[in-house]
Formats: structure tokens, C-alpha cells, sequence
């Protein structure tokens, strides 16, 4: 996700470095996509605005000849009518990003209360993934990646005690929950040809950079560390 990055720098240097950790883990759903998705669209946006751009424009700079992520980018941002007018404490945000052949964007639409309450209200989905056998299933997968990615990026944290994880069920470990699902909507944006791409993970790793950038709109608040739960988010 990181070293097949399609946006065009005149220079780049990608590293991978092996952390040992004395908590065992294992592959997370969307696996290196997760983070790394995280990273590279947080600090898109980052660089948009230091660059005083917008940020579905400069992306659509740094991805010239890239027909496919084009396609994707165009068409969730005019799906999700992006740079509409929102009601002050509200705002979008946006990621695009391929993981397991399928390119895949997302833009969120995100309310922050002045005390830092987050809610997400309306996400917007288009994807690449080449063939379609049935798109009632890419909807459902779409949706079913939000709530796992909304889950990590507001709740997901395992705290240690005494050597074991103190979460053993989900009675303990919250999950995202009916009352704060957003309503989801998935647009194909297909360019055709042989290509079959993977639809089960590819909406986990947009969804959290996505809401991030937004709540960065309302609040000025870089996220870079996860889950929301650990950070002060109000606002004046």
C-alpha cells in the first residue's frame, strides 16, 4: 500500500522495518492496508492544504495517467456532491486508495459535537474491482468494512493487565452499533477488461483517513494515533 503508490513525487524513499513486540499479533482485516492507508491519505491531506489546494483536486494532480483511480476519484466525489455546504461542525473527508485489486475511495461526511463527540453520518463508496458477479455483494462488503473500520478507529483498543488481554468478549470490546451506523452507499465505477479484484477487504483501510481528514475540517485536529476514544476532540 505504501511502495505501489500511484501519485506521481519526484522523489521517493519507502522503508520496512521489523517492530518485535512482547504482545503476539496477528492479520488484521484489509492486513497492511489498514496502517499504511491510514498513513499515506492522512498526510494527502497534510500536503493539499499546505499546498493551499483542495483535497480531491490535488489528488487528481498527482494521478495523472492513472485512468482507473481517476474514474474512482470523479466519481465519489460527485456521488457525495464534495465541497457541498455543510452546517458549521460538519464537514467531509476524503481517501482513495488500492488494496488487493481493487481501487477503492471513499468520502465521509462527519459531524463533531463542540465536546468532541464524533458521528459519522453518510459515507460514499465507489470502487474498482474489475468482473462483477453479483453487486448486491459489493454493497454488503462495503458496508461491512465501514463498520469494522468505524469500530477500530472509535472503540479498537486491547489493554493488557497482568499479562493478558483484558478484553475477552464483546461485551467488553464495544463494537460500532446500529445507532451509530452511517447510511452507506456504493457507486461502481468499472473501467472493463480481464481484471478480477478483491471486494471483501478494500473498505477498511479508506474508511479511517477518510473520517479523519474530515474532523480535522471541524476541529484542526491532526489524528494520527488510534482509537478516537484517547483523544480530546472539542472544539470551540
Amino acid at each position: 500500500g505504501l511502495a505501489n503508490t500511484p501519485y506521481a513525487f519526484g522523489q521517493q524513499r519507502i522503508e520496512h522495518l521489523i517492530q518485535n513486540t512482547h504482545v503476539p499479533v496477528g492479520y488484521w482485516r484489509s492486513v497492511g492496508g489498514s496502517q499504511n492507508a491510514f498513513a499515506i491519505e492522512s498526510f494527502m491531506d497534510e500536503l493539499a492544504q499546505a499546498a493551499g489546494k483542495d483535497a480531491v483536486e490535488f489528488r487528481r494532480m498527482l494521478l495523472k495517467g492513472r485512468v482507473d483511480w481517476l474514474l474512482v476519484l470523479d466519481t465519489m466525489a460527485q456521488k457525495a456532491n464534495w465541497g457541498k455546504q455543510l452546517p458549521k461542525g460538519s464537514a467531509q473527508g476524503v481517501a482513495i486508495f488500492e488494496s488487493y485489486g481493487s481501487v477503492m475511495g471513499q468520502v465521509a461526511e462527519v459531524s463533531v459535537s463542540k465536546k468532541g463527540e464524533v458521528r459519522v453520518e453518510h459515507v460514499v463508496c465507489a470502487v474498482d474491482c474489475g468482473h462483477v458477479v453479483n453487486p448486491r455483494t459489493i454493497e454488503e462488503q462495503m458496508e461491512s468494512g465501514v463498520v469494522y473500520g468505524l469500530t477500530a478507529l472509535l472503540y479498537g483498543q486491547i489493554s493488557i493487565e497482568k499479562g493478558r488481554v483484558a478484553e475477552g468478549n464483546f461485551d467488553t470490546y464495544q463494537m460500532l452499533r446500529l445507532n451509530a451506523m452511517p447510511e452507506v452507499e456504493t457507486h461502481l465505477a468499472l473501467r472493463g477488461g480481464d481484471k478480477w479484484g478483491g471486494i471483501g477487504e478494500p473498505s477498511v483501510p479508506t474508511i479511517i483517513p477518510a473520517v479523519c481528514n474530515a474532523i480535522f475540517k471541524i476541529t484542526g485536529k491532526r489524528i494520527r494515533s488510534l482509537p478516537l476514544s484517547s483523544h480530546d476532540l472539542s472544539w470551540a
